[in-house]
Parts: structure tokens; sequence; C-alpha cells
């Protein structure tokens, strides 16, 4: 068979054995089916085995090779359990190179890199042009089928080494791309549910004017990747990166014996880093080895948090609330209570709390308004946790315990203690000793299983521990001031989940009301029941189905303002209400939308649509009963309550009469005006009515009031 020279990149690698004690963070060993004769690597885990990348021979129709004498590049499979290598499928071999490959989660899709030119004449196969392009294929019927390459695949530049994303959501793959930062750099894409879009680089942070290629991600997010161009032991080594708050934190190089003198690239491991595989070459070909982790390398850390129980609890005040009569009382849901718009608290730990904001009256003590509830689930955080003194002294032991670490309804698997003097060790609570003074950072990483998923996971925290030469130095540091936790918003915390029960501010509108609620029942009630018999024949009840509370709501009364209806539950309550409440109501009937934004455009004040002391309609007052005669002509079938009110200076008889005189000659008008009488009831309240005190004439002034009330 004629052997063809052909154009070819080959992240040449590969490598010797080498077994370490229990000392070491890992232990290695070169797989059953390494040969001398050719390159494997790029190992992935798929089924029961691993899919990996060799140069080895097949026998295909036509044998390619590079210019080193070495085949080109095939997917591969090897059984674990028998480690007997073979192709892993002919329909995806071409005449070139293919792979590395991923695979989706399910194994139903595979993404993997090949020359992007695997048709034509020799000549034009075997260019420099004929890049490395990343594809995609579906399995049906156990064969892998269309066949597409990703729609960024250039022929000016190489897209390789392609990696999935457990979740799908990301696709990782290394570029020689001009426009990076210098060698290969690796990118990402993310998924937009019916294409991959525009490549990202990692930037500087990940990337250097070396090369960085071989991306692998575990479940947690995690990235393993190689770099020439990061401090290492020589050649390319193995790092580890991890996006955090949208910032890839410095990668961290991993201990050897995964990383050596020599070319080391292409680690993947099970979900906890306990095993795995990775690719170097240690010999004189490139070869696959297997890692078992012997004390946990933390690669990630954040800093142990203290949990808070101290917050500030705030009202929206979009209600206003007077508060000559009313005070905001804040209900915390542990018997403590507080006054005020805004309030802190402290709990005495976590817990689960029905946390209230009403207006309570002044005088009787009762609650007029509810203008928030909420159930506050209060937990602690979820981490590892130090318990150790914050100093110490050279030379003398130091205890560390893990014993307290919170992570409710899980077992934790393993425990893992960085001293941060290059130490380290295994256990729940230990002893260590430091022998020279400093600052050191102890970290502790756990292994934790949820025993009903059975997902295990890893968690870091770090905290700092400061020794000193003596007893004296370490007292001196110890009996400083130190700084108050901050007091935050209950709604910033994010270990504080609320449930909102009720939030007057969040449902009020425009097209919001206030009325006076007597009564809630589960049952519907009649006009003759015994609850309304007290009721003045003045008011009119309203019922209303809360459907989200499967409740009968029966209220009087209808204001424009929270205060305007406090005379009114005054009232009520003073004959025997204790249930008495104002509440908001959602206008949702359109010709009681309008004639609400009637009245919130115009007012309400008597002094503007009558003459002073008069029943005696002014230019103001006649244009606003002109739009009533359209409002009424809209609504043929409405009938309307109009009312009037005064303050309480002068005889009560007379300001009774004024109004009920000011009342009929608005009915008046509006029939002259060809409204039926039958439609409009006239009603002068006087002083009985006020919305607010008559100490001075600017709160007097709200009491001369108009009002109108759709008849239901």
């Amino acid at each position: 068979m004629k052997i063809k020279k052909i154009f070819l990149i080959v992240f040449a690698l590969a490598v010797t054995v080498v077994t370490y004690g229990q000392t070491q963070t890992y232990s290695i060993k070169s797989v059953p089916f390494t040969s001398n004769k050719s390159d494997e690597f790029s190992p992935v885990y798929y089924k029961n085995g691993i899919v990996f990348c060799s140069n080895r021979s097949w026998n295909l129709v036509k044998n390619y090779q590079t210019s080193e004498n070495k085949g080109l590049l095939k997917i591969n499979f090897v059984d674990t359990l028998t480690w007997k290598p073979k192709l892993f499928s002919r329909s995806l071999s071409t005449r070139f190179n293919d792979g590395p490959a991923s695979f989706s989660r399910k194994g139903d899709t595979i993404y993997f890199s090949r020359n992007l030119m695997v048709d034509g004449a020799a000549d034009q196969e075997i260019s420099p042009r004929n890049k490395l392009g990343v594809f995609t294929a579906v399995k049906e019927n156990d064969d892998w089928v269309k066949v597409l390459d990703l729609r960024f695949n250039n022929e000016y530049y190489n897209i390789t080494t392609p990696y999935i994303s457990p979740d799908g959501k990301r696709l990782f793959f290394a570029s020689d791309n001009p426009a990076g930062l210098g060698g290969t750099d690796l990118y990402y894409c993310n998924w937009k549910g019916d294409y991959w879009d525009e490549p990202v680089n990692l930037g500087p942070g990940v990337n250097t004017s070396g090369n960085e290629s071989y991306p692998t991600v575990d479940r947690e997010g995690g990235l393993f990747f190689a770099s020439d161009g990061h401090p290492g032991l020589g050649g390319k080594d193995v790092f580890y990166t991890k996006e955090v708050k949208g910032k890839w934190i410095t990668p961290v190089h991993l201990d050897a014996p995964v990383n050596s003198k020599y070319d080391d690239f292409a680690l993947v491991a099970d979900s906890v880093m306990g095993r795995g595989f990775f690719s170097s070459k240690r010999g004189s070909s490139v070869d696959i080895y297997s890692f078992k982790t012997n004390i946990r390398q933390l690669f990630y850390c954040e800093d142990e948090r203290v949990n808070q129980y101290c917050f500030k609890f705030t009202d929206e005040n979009k209600i206003p609330v007077d508060t000559r009569y009313l005070k905001l009382v804040w209900s915390f849901g542990d018997g403590a209570t507080a006054e005020g718009l805004g309030a802190e608290h402290c709990y005495e730990g976590p817990g689960d709390y029905k946390v209230r904001l009403d207006a309570v009256d002044k005088k009787s003590g009762r609650i007029v308004f509810s203008k928030m509830s909420f159930d506050l689930e209060l937990r602690d955080i979820e981490q590892p946790i130090i318990i150790s003194p914050e100093s110490g002294i050279k030379g003398q032991p130091i205890i560390m315990d893990a014993m307290s670490s919170n992570f409710p309804g899980s077992e934790i698997l393993d425990y893992t203690w960085y001293f941060g003097d290059g130490e380290r060790a295994r256990g729940q609570r230990l002893t260590h000793i430091y022998m020279s003074e400093g600052e050191y950072d102890v970290k502790l990483g756990l292994t934790v299983r949820n025993p009903e998923t059975g997902v295990i996971r890893q968690a870091c925290a770090v905290q700092p521990v400061f020794i000193f030469a003596d007893q004296a130095a370490k007292a001196g540091f110890d009996s400083r001031i130190r700084k108050p936790v901050p007091v935050v918003d209950i709604f910033e915390y994010d270990q504080a989940k609320t449930a909102n029960l009720f939030s007057a501010e969040k449902n009020i509108s425009q097209d919001a009301v206030y009325r006076v609620e007597i009564a809630r029942s589960k049952v519907k009630l009649t006009p003759g029941d015994e609850i309304f018999r007290r009721l003045p024949v003045k008011y009119f009840v309203k019922e209303q189905f809360i459907t989200e509370e499967k409740l009968y709501s029966y209220t009087i009364n209808e204001e424009m303002s929270l205060m305007a209806a406090y005379p009114c539950y005054n009232e009520i309550a003073g004959l025997g209400y204790e249930n008495a409440r104002i509440v908001t109501h959602l206008l949702t009937d359109p010709a009681s939308i309008e004639l609400n934004n009637m009245k919130r455009v115009f007012g309400v004040s008597a002094d503007q649509f009558f003459r002073p002391n008069t029943f005696t309609l002014s230019t103001q007052g006649t244009q606003l009963l002109d739009l009533f005669l359209g409002y009424m002509s809209k609504y043929p079938s409405l009938k309307l309550e109009i009312s009037c009110h005064t303050d309480n200076q002068g005889q009560a008889a007379q300001n009774q009469s004024l109004s009920q005189k000011r009342a009929e000659a608005m009915v008046n008008y509006l029939a002259i005006n060809g409204v039926s009488r039958n439609r409009i009831i006239p009603r002068g309240y006087g002083g009985t009515r006020p919305v607010a005190p008559n100490y001075q004439e600017s709160d007097r002034k709200l009491n001369r009031r108009i009002d109108f009330r759709i008849l239901e």
C-alpha cells in the first residue's frame, strides 16, 4: 500500500510509569492497553469504558500517515473491564484526523474534532489549509448519523479538543485563532436552544501567550485544562479553574505525580475527583494513565462566612399612615415586636418565623390595617466550619475542629485540612503545631453526599490563623477591638428565604381603594345574618369571594386613602366588630375604575365645587357634573349615591342640612339634564364621618368633601 505524507497538527505528547505512596496527593499507573508503538490520549467516560484518541492502525481502506510515519488520529473505545481497545465507529472515521471527542450526558450526541476537508484531491487534503474543526453527530439505531460541522469552523485556523459541559449548556474548545492571546487559547460558546452563540475567549486569567488546550468540565462546573504558559513543572501541565460570579479564578496547578516535567494533559475525573484518567508523554509515546486521589487537593475555597441573625426590616411606605392616630408595629414571629417604618431585630438562631407589619390604633391597640406579612425561613449557611483559635503561639498545639460543619440532611464522607504551612491531614478533629510566626490560611475541604439523591459534592472554606512568638504578642492581638457584624436587609440576605403572604404595597395601584372589612367567613352569609344587625342603615355591605384563601369577605365603605377609611373603621369597631380591619380592594369593574379615576383627577373638595357656606354649585361644580352626565349615559344601568360632608364647625344640625341640600343640588342638576332620579340618591352626612381631625384648617378642608358611590 502506498503511504502518503500529510500535514497534521498533533499535540504530540507521551509517558513513563511512576507509582507513588499514600503520602502523595495522587497515585498513578498506566492503563493496561498502552503501547510504545502508538499514542493514546484524551480519554473521556462513555458507558462502561472510555473513548480516547489514538494513531494506532485499524487496517482501514487507506492508511494515510504523518511525516513522522505515524498513523492519523482515530476515535477509539476500550471497555475498562477487559481493556481491549477497538475502533469506536467506522461511520465517524475518515481518511484523515478524527478526535478527540466528548459526549452529552445521555451519550446520544458526540462532539469531536476532525479535518475540515475529507474528500478531494490528495494535494488538497494534505494542505496546511486543511484545518481542524468541531463536528457533531447523533446516535440512531446503534450508528452515528447526521454529522454536522459547527458554524464557526474556519479554514484559516484550528478549532479542536471540544468538550461539552455535563448540563449541555456550554461547549469548550481550543483554537489557534490569531485574534487570541497567543498559541492556542480556550473558548466556550453557550447553547441558545437551537444554536450555539458566538465563541467567547476565557480571557487572560486563563489563557496566556503560550498554549492552552484539552478542556474538560466536572459536574460542579470546574474546568480542567492543559497549559504550557502558566508556571508548572515543565512542558504542558494540568490546571484547574472555575467561574465564580462571572470571573474565572486563578488556575490551580495539580500536584505531582499527575503533573511532571513531561507533557501532561487531558484529565477527566469522577464527580469528586476520587479517580480518573489523564494523558502524558513520559516515554517514547503518549499514553493514558489512571489516577487515584489519596488526599484531596483543594482547588477553590471560599472565605468562611459568619451566620447572620440580625436584620433590618423596612416598609415600602407606598401607603402613608397618619402617625397621630396609628402606629406601625412589626411582629417578628419569635414573640418580639418593634415600632416604626423601619426596625432592627436579632433572632436567636435559625428557624421558621412569620413576620407582620400592621398599622395599630394608638388608643385601642387594635390592628386597623395590615401592610405586609411573610414567612421567613432563616437557615445557617451550608459550609465547612473551622472551629479553632484565631491566634496561637509557635511550637504550641492548636486544635482544629470541623464537627460544626453545616450540611443538613447530608452525610460528610471526608475531611481534608490544609494548614497553610505545607502540611496536610485528614480527619474531623485534630491538632496542628506551627513552627514559625506568621499568618496562615487554614483550609477545610469536605466531601458531602445527599443520601436521598446520592449526589456527591465538594465544599471548601478558608479562614486565617495568626501565630505569634510569645504570649504577650498573642495577647495584644486578642485584645484588639473587633468590628461588629453589619446588620443587613432581611430581603438581601441569601440564607433568609421569604415567602410573601400579603403585601398591601405590592397590591396597591391607581385602581385600588380601601374598604372596612367587618367579617370573613368560610360559608356564604345572608343579609339577615346576626352579624349584620348591628350595622347602621347608612352602610351598605359588599360581598367578595377571595379565591386564594377560599373565604368570603364582607366590607363596607370605599375611600381613596387609608386614613379616609379610618373614621368609618372607628365607628364599626366601636359597635363591637372586633375583627374589623381596613383592607385594600382592587377594582375590576370598568365603571368603578372610571369613577375612581375621575375622583383622583378632579378631587373631592366641596370648597372647589360649591360657593362658601352655600349649596350653590360653582363653575367647577357644574363642569364636574357635566362629566357625570356622560358617565351616566355610558353606563345606563348604573345607580349612584352622591354624598356631601362638612367639618365640625358650627351647629351639627345646620351642617347636616347644608350637606343634604348640597347633595340634592347635584342630583337636581343631573336630573334636569336628563338623568333619571331613580338612578341617583342624595345623602348628606354633615360632620359625622370625618376623614381627618378638625383641629386645624388644613385638616378641616379634607372633611369638607363630596363623594360618589356606585350602588350595588
